[in-house]
């Protein structure tokens, strides 16, 4: 609620009773929150006084009603055809080499050509410390270097003010027609034409304004956006990268925080303690197995992409049934049986185990052999042993 304010018009009621936005003395509201008593102020219990409290923590990057958002100004309208993504393309295999030797054609062709901007830049967070680089190459100029830091902003935000003073630099020669920008990431450049509602919209309509008037100066003019991963390896790229790493910054406090800083912190909170309360057994369920990821480790709760379970069987339906049931300890298993339904049969049919448990049917069980390997305690081999074995942990109706 407190970072929901932020994204509110300067001119919503709410901002006319928090004495930390009320910023004119001019036509206040009778009912500002400056006007109460201590006791009115202590009595109050409510969202109001919450952001009130924290208002002055985090510094609003919206701004929703600009002109430049109006529909009659949009740029995505108006000059459709002046911008350019080229995203690295994960799944064509061999797409590195490809990308790398693009790139190198042109950084070839700004040689020749002398209205080509070629902007190469990185950004890294260390202790809160966002430093962005930039390196802004033209012909037979020198290499313009602009370095930006700030404390508690995200790696998304600092690539956002690079682009924006790059952009900036670029534009204040007349015989540019062409900028590109080549970073690791350009999923958030997608931002700065997003007309929705969103955290980077200060940065995103300066960038609009210096865009516009840059497209409107000559029908020619454009810019793209290239992908270059770091583990690429690219020498221009890789020259910011490293500048941007062994960038040493003392932090200075106390700083605002900006919003989606805010977020990112208190996601991280929740994440954490969600993981806390996950090693405890008796809030996941005692039944719930401690399977391993990759590097050995036991997989923890994550929202990101479904979470480590749902990422490895979340593709099928009737595997992620399955899978389900297995975790859970929820099948028709002997242990199931002796449990709920005690006068059934809850000895294995393989004549070798007295209860058909999880642990028999994963690592002993002889009717389950088309698929064997002794760490299935990993997520990875417990998935091949449902997918080998189909009559695992499924009920009757389940198998075709």
């Amino acid at each position: 609620m407190q970072l929901r304010a932020h994204s509110l018009p300067s001119s919503h009621i709410l901002h006319s009773l928090m004495s930390s936005c009320n910023e004119s003395p001019l036509h206040q509201h009778p009912l500002l929150l400056n006007f109460l008593t201590r006791r009115q102020y202590g009595l109050i219990k409510g969202h109001l006084v919450n952001i009130d409290n924290c208002f002055n923590k985090v510094f609003p990057l919206f701004d929703p009603i600009n002109p430049e958002l109006f529909a009659s100004h949009r740029i995505i309208n108006t000059f459709s055809n002046h911008f350019l993504f080229q995203p690295f393309n994960k799944q064509v295999n061999h797409n590195i080499t490809s990308q790398v030797q693009e790139l190198d054609r042109i950084a070839i062709e700004l040689l020749e050509s002398p209205s080509t901007a070629l902007v190469v830049l990185d950004a890294s967070v260390k202790n809160n410390v966002a430093t962005s680089i930039a390196h802004i190459h033209i012909r037979d100029r020198p290499i313009t270097k602009t370095l930006h830091y700030a404390l508690n902003i995200t790696s998304t935000e600092a690539k956002l003010v690079a682009i924006r003073c790059s952009i900036n630099q670029a534009t204040n020669h007349d015989f540019i027609s062409t900028i590109i920008i080549v970073m690791d990431s350009i999923h958030m450049t997608k931002k700065i034409f997003d007309l929705s509602s969103h955290p980077f919209q200060k940065h995103a309509v300066s960038i609009l304004k210096e865009l516009c008037s840059f497209f409107s100066h000559h029908p020619n003019n454009h810019i793209e956006f290239w992908e270059c991963p770091s583990h690429s390896k690219w020498h221009l790229h890789k020259a910011v990268d490293s500048e941007t790493k062994s960038f040493r910054l003392t932090p200075t406090y106390p700083s605002k925080l900006s919003w989606d800083f805010s977020r990112k912190l208190e996601c991280n909170d929740l994440t954490n303690r969600w993981k806390m309360m996950f090693q405890a057994s008796d809030l996941k369920g005692n039944q719930f197995p401690d399977l391993m990821d990759g590097d050995n480790k036991p997989l923890e709760p994550s929202y990101i992409k479904g979470g480590p379970w749902l990422q490895n069987f979340g593709h099928s339906n009737l595997l992620c049934a399955r899978a389900t049931r297995a975790i859970t300890n929820h099948a028709l298993t002997g242990e199931y049986r002796l449990r709920f339904s005690p006068n059934k049969e809850f000895s294995c049919p393989c004549g070798q185990y007295p209860i058909k448990s999880r642990q028999h049917i994963l690592h002993d069980c002889k009717r389950f052999n088309e698929y064997w390997n002794p760490h299935r305690d990993s997520i990875v081999h417990f998935v091949m042993f449902l997918e080998h074995n189909h009559n695992a942990f499924a009920f009757s109706n389940d198998i075709t």
